[in-house]
C-alpha cells in the first residue's frame, strides 16, 4: 500500500511508550496512525510531511 505522510506527532529525542502515535499517514483516503512498537527514545525520523511511503519503508528509529 502506498501512503502519504500527513503529520509527525513526535520529535527526535521524545520519549514514547508502546502504542503511542508517532506519525499519521493517509492511505486509501483514510488517516492511519502509525504507533510505536516499543517504549524508548526517538533517535531518528526519516520522513517528512507530504512524502510518499510504501510498505517496508523505515519511517523512524526508536532506541
Amino acid at each position: 500500500m502506498v501512503g502519504k505522510i500527513l503529520r509527525i506527532e513526535k520529535n527526535v529525542g521524545d520519549r514514547v511508550d508502546e502504542d503511542d502515535v508517532v506519525i499519521v499517514m493517509e492511505a486509501m483516503k483514510m488517516e492511519i496512525p502509525v504507533v510505536s512498537p516499543a517504549s524508548g527514545l526517538i533517535k531518528v525520523i526519516k520522513i517528512s510531511p507530504g512524502q510518499a511511503v510504501e510498505v517496508g519503508d523505515l519511517l523512524a528509529e526508536i532506541e
